[in-house]
């Protein structure tokens, strides 16, 4: 086993600095690694942390990064993590997220969950972080809470744990249930943990040497699939699309979701022409079959239960549409992707 970080490595010397009235123990946050993880999203927890203890110049934070056999983690880009420990029991009122990353369904593991269960009942506050909440509601912790993670893994998500239903804010803390979308929107939810510890100065210091603009709206909803069109600022075509995104189960004919969002078709055609350069037909199905995709890669659920989940009336015309946009069918692309050597 690697050994804990020295006080030193935990406060590093540099050029800024602020006076934080504080002489009390520090925090301690553990990081349990899943295997494909994204580095981005650890990385931008865990470095607000290092930015804090800097410019207060005192171990404010200490950090300890788990995996659970103690063995090296790979994330998703390739890169190599050696983790300080295997899992273990943390300090009672530590801190204890669980940071996962791509394919959450095959790397989200009946011993994380059992771990993250067992640090909440022992005292310490719980989070996720990325995908970490497919760990959280294994573990039974996410029934009546707010909780958020990638708008990517959404769909998969709710397919997988029936009931639960992610919030798509940046970051979550629901009577001390910590969760975050993943990329930079970790460090707005370890901004705002700072923020509670040690007062709004502090963390807006760490947010400039950061570099980082911060949100400051724990409700700022994450960007999705589709933000490059929001640009537009044009409530009608805003509404129109996330009217899709909510109905790809059932799809709404056009003039009935014209009507809807209170244009007529032509209006809205003229919309999507204009700032999408395509019709809301197409977008919309091109929505539905990115959620097929999705459900292919991150769940298990079969090709006929896929097509119902996205609004095809078979398995057949979900087949015509998938194997349009990427070249083969439903069935052949799973084959494909399962055959892989890390799939």
């Amino acid at each position: 086993m690697t050994l804990p970080m020295t006080h030193s490595a935990f406060v590093p010397k540099g050029a800024a600095s602020f006076s934080v009235a504080y002489d009390g123990p520090p925090r301690d946050v553990y990081f349990l690694l899943l295997p494909k993880l994204t580095l981005l999203a650890f990385t931008s927890a865990l470095e607000p942390l290092r930015v804090a203890n800097q410019v207060a110049r005192s171990e404010l934070y200490r950090w300890f990064v788990m995996t659970e056999d103690g063995g090296p983690v790979v994330c998703s880009c390739g890169v190599n993590i050696t983790p300080d420990s295997a899992l273990r029991d943390v300090p009672r009122d530590a801190l204890a997220f669980v940071c996962a990353g791509i394919e959450p369904t095959s790397t989200t593991s009946d011993r994380a969950a059992h771990w993250i269960r067992r640090q909440k009942t022992f005292g310490a506050r719980v989070g996720g972080i990325c995908t970490g909440a497919f760990a959280l509601a294994q573990a039974g912790l996410l029934d009546g809470r707010r909780f958020t993670l990638h708008w990517e893994n959404q769909p998969a998500f709710t397919e997988k744990f029936l009931g639960l239903e992610p919030t798509g804010a940046l970051y979550e803390n629901d009577r001390g249930l910590i969760t975050c979308g993943g990329g930079s929107a970790a460090t707005d939810m370890m901004l705002d943990l700072i923020e509670r510890d040690h007062g709004p100065d502090l963390a807006t210091i760490v947010a400039d040497m950061c570099l980082h603009f911060r949100s400051n709206q724990q409700q700022t909803r994450q960007k999705s699939a589709y933000s490059f069109a929001l640009g537009s600022r044009n409530p009608h075509l805003i509404a129109a699309m996330r009217l899709m995104n909510e109905t790809l189960e059932s799809p709404l004919e056009m003039g009935v979701l014209a009507e809807r969002v209170g244009v007529s078709r032509r209006q809205l055609e003229r919309l999507f022409n204009a700032h999408v350069g395509t019709t809301p037909a197409q977008f919309y199905m091109d929505l539905r079959i990115s959620r097929a995709h999705a459900l292919l890669n991150e769940t298990d659920l079969g090709v006929a239960e896929i097509a119902a989940a996205t609004g095809f009336n078979s398995t057949s015309q979900m087949a015509a549409r998938f194997r349009k946009r990427f070249g083969m069918s439903p069935r052949a692309y799973r084959k494909s992707w399962l055959s892989r050597p890390d799939g």
